[in-house]
C-alpha cells in the first residue's frame, strides 16, 4: 500500500507560479513511477507529468499542453514528488492529483495504481 498527500496548491493570477508537492509513504514507494493528473470540471483525468524513480534512466513525460511550462522533480531521500508550475493559464484550473505506478512509464489513468486526494489549482481569466 502507498499513501500520497499532496500540497501546495491555490488560487494564482495568470502568468504565475505554484508549486505542488506530494509526499509518498509505503512499502516500495521509492521505487514507483510518480506522476500528476489533474480533473477539470466537465472533463476526464488527464495525464499531466511522470517521472520514474531516479535510476531508471528515464526522462519525465510531460502532456503536450504543459511542456515548457511544468517541470516535475522527485526527492527520493524525502520521499517526495514536486510540479513546479511556471506561466499558469486559465485552462490549467483542476485538481491536481499525485500518482503511484509500478510501471517504468505511466501516462495515462489505467497503468496508476495509487492516487492522492487532490489539491485544487486555480487561475481566474
Amino acid at each position: 500500500q502507498v499513501q500520497l498527500v499532496e500540497s501546495g496548491g491555490g488560487l494564482v493570477q495568470a502568468g504565475g507560479s505554484l508549486r505542488l508537492s506530494c509526499v509518498a509513504s509505503g512499502r516500495a514507494s521509492r521505487s514507483y513511477t510518480m506522476g500528476w493528473f489533474l480533473l477539470a470540471p466537465g472533463k476526464l483525468r488527464e495525464f499531466v507529468a511522470a517521472i520514474a524513480w531516479s535510476w531508471s534512466g528515464n526522462s519525465p513525460d510531460y502532456a503536450d499542453s504543459v511542456k515548457g511550462r511544468f517541470t516535475i522533480s522527485r526527492d527520493n531521500d524525502k520521499n517526495t514528488v514536486y510540479l513546479q508550475m511556471n506561466s499558469l493559464k486559465p485552462e490549467d484550473t483542476a485538481v491536481y492529483y499525485c500518482s503511484a505506478s509500478p510501471k517504468l512509464r505511466c501516462t495515462v489513468y489505467g497503468c496508476v495504481n495509487y492516487w492522492g486526494q487532490g489539491t485544487q489549482v486555480t487561475v481566474p481569466s
